[in-house]
């Protein structure tokens, strides 16, 4: 269980499958962390359920086990993706009980039943009766049978839900519901850009400072060199009064999908990630171990004097930080996992890991490229456009690097595996200091 490529800074299943974060919150002094987990499959063909991590500080972990399970008639095919939002001292999680009818359906125009289900719970761990809130008849007549991934807020006194859906002409769209008791909703609005992708998945609207901000997962965009290069995306528009405006993607680098947003104490905006992605070309030996997938590192999102986003990680992971590394320009040096590294860019410059997986900045284009055979399982190349990019923070933990360029304005993640617990790092046009990192304490058997 705790073999080769087990990572030290970032969330995985104890056994079985990961993929979307869920029911992202502070509550009771403590974060939770939801995920969907299918704990008898390494592939993810197990049975679709919410599994569980809380902390103090995001740095200690407990596994808190199977939260949610397939258990009523209307979520007897899976426990898809949700939210948390905190109402009158209790944990409320909404998200889509996922049905698959018998017979001859496409199960898209026919076949599937999305229902929104409630549920809640005192702390986290004991949870209330199931109960059904919208069912398909509920959504607009435009919509398919592809509605899903519920995110709450509450604003002026009035709770919204959001939910991502599929229009019957194939639109990606997302859907606005108002409530003022959670269970009781009316549908306001559509959201929506022509030509933007057949379905919107894990919609998440929320605000940093004065600005309005709509995170999607769209499915059918167009690839380009440097844009949407992965099988799905994932990224943000700007949201003005009835306006989406200038997508811009989350993540450039070969896993990331799905991430969710939530408020933590202080007002910081954090978003977890998936550092994985379905239906991709490349795999993970981790299958054969029994698990797969993890959560990407907690980061904060801000918005700069000049108006750019950037993404950090938490200001909590400082606290690993242990005995000092440092790679001058021109060395190779064997560097041990996990560790953070980061420089100054002056110009163009290029990092190699074990020879066979390269960082390369060129002052137009950063570019993340394995090569064939080497440490990527079957990973090729991501690119990034930059025309500016004045620093480097790399986060590299036993089978995973996090690259957050010019201080959080592009981020690109990846899976990898070394073949033991430190890489040899060679650096050309650029000098690296950093430190090695502690690992989280996680406990995965929830004592």
């Amino acid at each position: 269980m705790f073999g080769k490529w087990r990572q030290k800074l970032h969330l995985e299943p104890p056994v079985g499958w990961l993929n979307d974060p869920n029911g992202l919150c502070f509550f009771g002094g403590k974060y939770h962390v939801f995920f969907q987990y299918s704990p008898d499959s390494a592939d993810g063909s197990g049975k679709k359920c919410w599994g569980h991590y809380e902390s103090p500080n995001l740095l200690k972990w407990q596994f808190a086990g199977t939260a949610l399970s397939p258990d009523i008639p209307e979520d007897r095919d899976g426990v898809y993706s949700g939210s948390a939002i905190i109402a009158d001292g209790k944990m409320e999680l909404f998200y889509t009980g996922n049905v698959k009818e018998s017979g001859n359906h496409d199960y898209i125009r026919s076949g599937r039943g999305a229902n929104v289900i409630r549920v809640s719970s005192p702390d986290g761990r004991n949870f209330s009766p199931k109960k059904v809130e919208l069912k398909n008849s509920d959504y607009p007549e435009y919509c398919s049978c592809h509605v899903r991934d519920p995110k709450l807020w509450e604003e002026n006194g009035q709770y919204y839900m959001i939910l991502g859906a599929r229009t019957l002409s194939d639109e990606g769209c997302a859907l606005i519901y108002s409530s003022k008791n959670l269970d009781e909703w009316r549908f306001e609005k559509k959201m929506s850009v022509p030509d933007f992708g057949y379905m919107w998945e894990c919609p998440d609207l929320f605000s940093v400072g004065r600005q309005r901000f709509l995170s999607i997962s769209p499915q059918g965009l167009k690839h380009s060199d440097t844009k949407h290069q992965n099988v799905y995306s994932s990224g943000y528009f700007r949201a003005g009064k009835g306006t989406l405006k200038h997508f811009e993607e989350w993540d450039y680098g070969f896993d990331f999908y799905a991430p969710q947003t939530f408020e933590a104490p202080g007002g910081r905006r954090i978003l977890i990630g998936w550092l994985g992605i379905v239906d991709s070309p490349y795999t993970n030996p981790t299958v054969s171990a029994g698990w797969q997938h993890c959560l990407t590192l907690p980061r904060e999102i801000t918005v700069s004097g000049d108006g750019a986003v950037l993404q950090n990680p938490v200001c909590e992971l400082e606290r690993l930080r242990g005995t000092e590394l440092a790679v001058l320009e021109g060395e190779c040096k064997h560097i041990p996992l996990p560790c953070e590294l980061s420089g100054k860019v002056d110009g163009s410059f290029e990092l190699t890991l074990d020879g066979t997986l390269t960082l390369f900045y060129d002052g137009k284009k950063f570019r993340l490229a394995f090569a064939e055979g080497g440490l990527g399982s079957g990973r090729t190349v991501r690119n990034c456009a930059m025309e500016a990019c004045r620093d480097i923070r790399v986060i590299a933990d036993m089978s995973s690097l996090e690259i957050y360029l010019d201080g959080g304005r592009k981020v690109l993640s990846t899976r990898f595996y070394p073949d033991g617990e430190a890489v040899a790092l060679h650096a050309r046009g650029i000098s690296l200091k950093g430190w090695r990192l502690n690992g989280m304490e996680v406990d995965i058997y929830g004592k």
